[in-house]
């Protein structure tokens, strides 16, 4: 996969199941559903690398496979009632992008498949029992353990580039359930590295108000937390990192090449094209309580160098050295 590694949490096989599945039967073409939070142009990518995954299997989207989309394109109120839509359309599999989207899967359906896709905490909230042995319906892809850890790496990677920024705030969403873990990590790390953390929540979806208290509180650098309402708004706060002369962390390569400053993280498009893995399995019979849930092991470096020089930083060879992408 390109040097996007995942793991599974425990070893032994991983039982694929008969070819006689439902899905599979003649004359049946399989039905996916795609349920995320998100837009559709602006995770195009991330779809176009779910379709490249779904090739590898022999699956080619309007002929043997079709695909049902519902993006709550910024608006995640909208989730349950298009889980609800899917489960009516008797899809076979449910590809539910984040928490908040595993969840409302986890709410319309208990028959139907589904494969979640770059969340966090599954057990913490209640998704699955265990990542071992997830039972249920629910099985797929999530963030790693290790993410407490990379909470504190950004903070590091940004004081290696300006050493003597005193605060840094972050940027959190008040309606995804994990950011409160995260940001008491970041604290910790803060604590650690002598470095004041505040905080500003977005709330309701109003990134420019957000924005606006960012801009209050006068603080030297700036860590976004990995979110689909930040992923799909990222033109928007690179931009503004660059005018207010922030450096700007993201979990994802996405901010970077939007213009931000820098990434540290798994790779989004990875996660979405490992999903594949799991839709050929069920759709030939594996049965997602039987199918371990599996956490990325690589994290990629991506550093824009460009915005680094409109910044007046310089990036220090530690950081370049590490990079897996500079974008110049």
């Amino acid at each position: 996969m390109d040097r996007r590694a995942f793991i599974t949490v425990v070893g032994g096989s991983i039982l694929a199941g008969t070819l006689a599945a439902k899905a599979q039967q003649a004359g049946k073409i399989p039905r996916v559903g795609i349920l995320s939070p998100a837009g559709a142009v602006e995770y195009a990518a991330a779809v176009e690398a779910f379709r490249h995954g779904l090739s590898d299997h022999g699956y080619v989207e309007g002929k043997n496979l079709s695909i049902d989309y519902r993006w709550a394109a910024g608006n995640p109120g909208r989730l349950p009632n298009f889980a609800v839509e899917l489960v009516r359309l008797n899809v076979d599999v449910i590809v539910a992008h984040a928490l908040v989207a595993a969840l409302a899967a986890k709410e319309a359906t208990t028959r139907i498949p589904v494969v979640m896709v770059a969340t966090f905490d599954p057990v913490r909230s209640g998704l699955v029992p265990s990542l071992a042995r997830p039972g249920g319906n629910i099985t797929g892809l999530a963030y790693p353990e290790s993410m407490d850890e990379l909470s504190g790496k950004w903070i590091q990677l940004l004081i290696e580039l300006v050493p003597k920024v005193p605060r840094f705030v972050v940027l959190t969403n008040a309606d995804n359930p994990s950011h409160g873990r995260r940001l008491k990590d970041i604290e910790a790390a803060g604590r650690t590295l002598r470095v004041d953390v505040q905080k500003v929540e977005m709330r309701q979806l109003d990134v420019e108000r957000a924005l606006a208290s960012v801009s209050k509180l006068n603080a030297g650098a700036l860590v976004v937390l990995p979110d689909p309402m930040f992923t799909n708004q990222r033109q928007r706060i690179a931009a503004f990192a660059l005018e207010r002369r922030l450096p700007t962390t993201y979990a994802y390569r996405e901010l970077p090449e939007a213009g931000g400053l820098l990434s540290y993280g798994p790779n989004l498009a990875g996660y979405f094209r490992h999903a594949a893995v799991y839709v050929d399995k069920i759709l030939k019979g594996a049965k997602p309580a039987d199918l371990p849930i599996e956490q990325p092991t690589k994290f990629e470096l991506v550093v824009n160098l460009k915005t680094a020089k409109a910044l007046g930083l310089t990036i220090p060879p530690s950081i370049l050295g590490r990079a897996d992408q500079i974008i110049e």
